[in-house]
C-alpha cells in the first residue's frame, strides 16, 4: 500500500544494487519510491500510476530513457508538468546538451551524489508546485468568470457567446444532466473523424474508457454544483493531432445560478496540444510585461520554430536570440522551451473580456 501523502518518485535503472540504493535513500528523504529496472517496465507502471517526478538511467535494455522520455510525453499528456531527471554515466557537455534539447529536465552524472540528488528532486518539485498554483489560480478565475456572466431565460446571451468564442480553450457548458447548453467556436471545431472528440448533444470521445472518464467527471462535477461545492478535475480525453490525448479540465459553476434543464451547472475546458492558437503580439506583451521583441520570439517559440530558425526569420544573430530568451525564462518562472510554450498558452487561455464587449 502506498503512502498518498508521500510524492511517488518513479526512479528506473538497470543497475540492481544501485536501484536499491537509490530508492533507500528517496525513502529516507520521506519520498514513495517506485522502481523498474528498464524502460519497458517503467512504461508499465506509468499505465496506473502518476508520479511527482522521474529519475531515469539514459544506456538501458529494451527502452533507454530518450525513448522512454518521448514514450512519456506522448502517452501521458496528462502529466506533462513532471519532471524528468536523466541520471547518467555520460558527463560530456554535448551529452548534457542533447538531453536539454530532447526535453529532460535536468541532468545527475554517476557516480551518484545522494545529497545533490535530492536537492534536485526538491528543486524540481518546488517549481512544479508554483507552476501549478498559478495555473490554478488562472483556472478559477475563468470558472469564476463564466459563472459571473449573464443567462437569459432561454439561451446565453449573444454578449457572452461573443466573449467566451475569444478563449483560445475550448468551452463547454453542461446542465445538471450533462446536456450540452452551450459550446464556443474552439470546442465547436473539434471533429471526431480528426480528433477524436465530438461535441454536439454531449461531449463525446471516441475512446470508451475516457468517455466512460469524462461522463464520470460530468457526473461528479454537478453533484457539487448542486451541493454548493468546489469540484476541477483534470484528465485525457480524445486522440488530439499528432497523436497526443486532449485535456480536459471538468469544473462545476457557482451554486448561485438557478437549476434546472437548460441551466450551466458545469463547464469543461478543452486544450488540444496538437493546435496552435492564433496569437497577436500586443495581446501576448501585457501579460508576461514583454517587450515587442519578447513577445514576437515567444510566438514563434509557440508555433514549434527553433532558435536558429527565429533568427533567420527575424534577421537576428543567433547571440541576440539568446538574450531574448534568458529574459522570456525569467519573466515567465521557467528554465525549459517546452514549458516556457506551456506557460504562455495556458496564460492566453483564460483572458475573458467583459460580457460587454468592454
Amino acid at each position: 500500500m502506498r503512502d498518498e501523502n508521500k510524492p511517488v518518485i518513479l526512479c528506473v535503472e538497470d543497475e540492481p544494487d544501485l536501484l536499491a540504493d537509490i530508492g533507500a535513500e528517496l525513502a529516507a528523504a520521506g519520498y514513495e519510491p517506485v522502481l523498474a529496472a528498464d524502460g519497458l517496465e517503467a512504461l508499465s507502471i506509468l499505465e496506473t500510476t502518476a508520479p511527482a517526478l522521474i529519475l531515469c538511467d539514459i544506456t538501458m535494455p529494451r527502452i533507454g530513457g530518450y525513448e522512454l522520455l518521448r514514450s512519456f510525453r506522448t502517452r501521458r499528456p496528462d502529466l506533462a508538468d513532471v519532471p524528468f531527471i536523466f541520471l547518467t554515466a555520460l558527463g560530456e557537455r554535448e551529452e548534457m546538451i542533447s538531453a536539454k534539447v530532447a526535453g529532460v529536465d535536468d541532468y545527475l552524472v554517476k557516480p551518484v551524489d545522494f545529497d545533490l540528488m535530492l536537492a534536485s528532486i526538491d528543486a524540481r518539485l518546488r517549481q512544479v508546485a508554483r507552476m501549478r498554483a498559478k495555473s490554478d489560480r488562472e483556472m478559477e478565475d475563468l470558472r469564476r468568470a463564466i459563472s459571473a456572466l449573464p443567462d437569459g431565460d432561454a439561451a446565453w446571451s449573444r454578449a457572452t457567446a461573443r466573449a467566451l468564442d475569444l478563449i483560445a480553450l475550448g468551452v463547454v457548458l453542461v446542465d445538471m444532466d450533462g446536456r450540452v447548453v452551450f459550446a464556443n467556436g474552439v470546442a465547436r471545431a473539434f471533429s471526431r473523424d480528426r480528433d477524436g472528440l465530438a461535441v454536439a448533444r454531449a461531449v463525446e470521445p471516441d475512446d470508451p474508457a475516457a468517455a466512460r472518464a469524462l461522463r464520470a467527471a460530468i457526473s461528479d462535477a454537478a453533484a457539487a454544483a448542486r451541493a454548493g461545492e468546489d469540484f476541477r478535475r483534470g484528465l485525457p480525453v480524445g486522440r488530439g493531432a499528432g497523436g497526443q490525448d486532449m485535456i480536459a479540465h471538468v469544473c462545476s459553476l457557482s451554486a448561485d445560478r438557478p437549476a434546472g434543464a437548460d441551466k450551466p451547472a458545469v463547464a469543461i475546458f478543452l486544450s488540444d496540444p496538437g493546435r496552435r492558437p492564433q496569437i497577436s503580439g500586443d495581446r501576448l506583451a501585457p501579460l508576461f510585461g514583454l517587450t515587442p521583441a519578447e513577445a514576437e520570439i515567444a510566438l514563434l517559440l509557440t508555433e514549434g520554430c527553433r532558435r536558429e530558425e527565429i533568427a533567420e526569420r527575424l534577421g537576428i544573430s543567433h547571440t541576440t536570440v539568446a538574450f531574448h530568451m534568458r529574459n522570456l525564462f525569467q519573466k515567465t518562472d521557467t528554465n525549459r522551451q517546452a514549458d516556457l510554450v506551456a506557460v504562455i498558452l495556458v496564460g492566453l487561455g483564460p483572458i475573458l473580456p467583459d460580457a460587454t464587449g468592454e
